[in-house]
């Protein structure tokens, strides 16, 4: 397991980028939509790990909700697993709980499930496997 990326919450996903353009000097090296978390996603390579910047897709999804509630910000930490499923009935023994322990696909050709923020000290965990 290690640290894949951090999530960002933004208002505005275009502003937000040039933003970061400007903070790491280079581009980012993908802008996908994920349709089944209804956002926009911006992928930023740092070294080892990515950040993601999230823009909510409309006024009820997860991010337009965090932004509105809590601002713009850090909403995520993504950690690589090599099997989500093992991991997820790992975690689950012990006590942990999801927000869905079903994955599903995620952006960034990934298979992702998140874990509740109840049960992890208040952050939003999100466990990803690549895709095959």
């Amino acid at each position: 397991m290690h640290l894949e990326h951090i999530g960002i919450a933004v208002k505005d996903l275009e502003a937000s980028k040039q933003v970061f353009d400007a903070l790491f000097g280079f581009q980012s090296y993908k802008t996908e939509p994920v349709e089944s978390e209804q956002v926009n996603t911006v992928f930023y390579q740092t070294g080892q790990s990515k950040v993601e910047l999230l823009q909510g897709l409309g006024e009820t999804d997860s991010i337009s909700k965090f932004v509105e509630k809590k601002g713009e910000g850090i909403h995520h930490l993504a950690f690589e697993v090599s099997d989500i499923q093992a991991e997820i009935t790992r975690l689950e023994a012990m006590g942990f709980q999801f927000v869905s322990s079903i994955p599903k696909a995620g952006a960034d050709n990934k298979m992702i499930c998140f874990l509740h923020p109840k049960s992890t000290n208040g952050v939003l965990i999100e466990l990803c496997q690549m895709i095959l």
